[in-house]
């Protein structure tokens, strides 16, 4: 199987495509945008070829080890103490934060990843705008699970679960998203 995947847009329907493979995908409300116009926000989801980092995932929800036969990703349990900052005033923007640390709370603006839906059960994190961080660039761009309803995402690459196991079953030691 190939080792990069791509996004691809088909007459208006959007496709993540693994080797032969087409699986339908969510994108942000606001469209693809060339990486070094997007901003914290803008619900876009950032056009270029990014490096997949690492996976999250409920381990109340799913047991994704016992589900998954291989990954060069490394794979770490969502807690209801697990935060991702998209405050870009702080000096931890764009990347994973414990929400309550040594008896404080974070202080700045963060997301959640702890949801009541699905859609956080499992997912990837994108290397997007974190080698280096920039200011107000954006944040928080995965690959995850689908809404229910489908809706489009405020920026990531959404898509049912269990198309998501099968596409972290096929992560190769280089896999990068290629998003056009």
């Amino acid at each position: 199987m190939q080792k990069n995947w791509l996004v691809i847009n088909l007459n208006k329907k959007y496709f993540l495509k693994v080797g032969d493979k087409p699986f339908r995908c969510q994108i942000g409300a606001g469209g693809l945008k060339n990486a070094a116009r997007k901003v914290e926000g803008d619900e876009s989801t950032p056009s270029g070829k990014w490096p997949l980092k690492s996976i999250y995932y409920r381990p109340d929800k799913i047991n994704l080890p016992k589900l998954i036969s291989n990954s060069f990703l490394t794979l770490n349990k969502i807690t209801k103490n697990c935060g991702w900052c998209d405050d870009y005033k702080s000096n931890d923007y764009n990347r994973y934060i414990e929400i309550n640390k040594n008896g404080k709370t974070f202080s700045y603006s963060y997301e959640n990843l702890w949801r009541e839906d699905d859609v956080y059960d499992i997912f990837i994190e994108i290397g997007f705008n974190d080698d280096p961080v920039i200011s107000k660039r954006g944040s928080a761009i995965f690959i995850h699970c689908s809404f229910e309803d489908l809706r489009d995402t405020s920026g990531c690459i959404a898509i049912l679960k269990e198309n998501l196991i099968f596409l972290i079953n096929s992560t190769k030691k280089h896999t990068k998203i290629n998003i056009i």
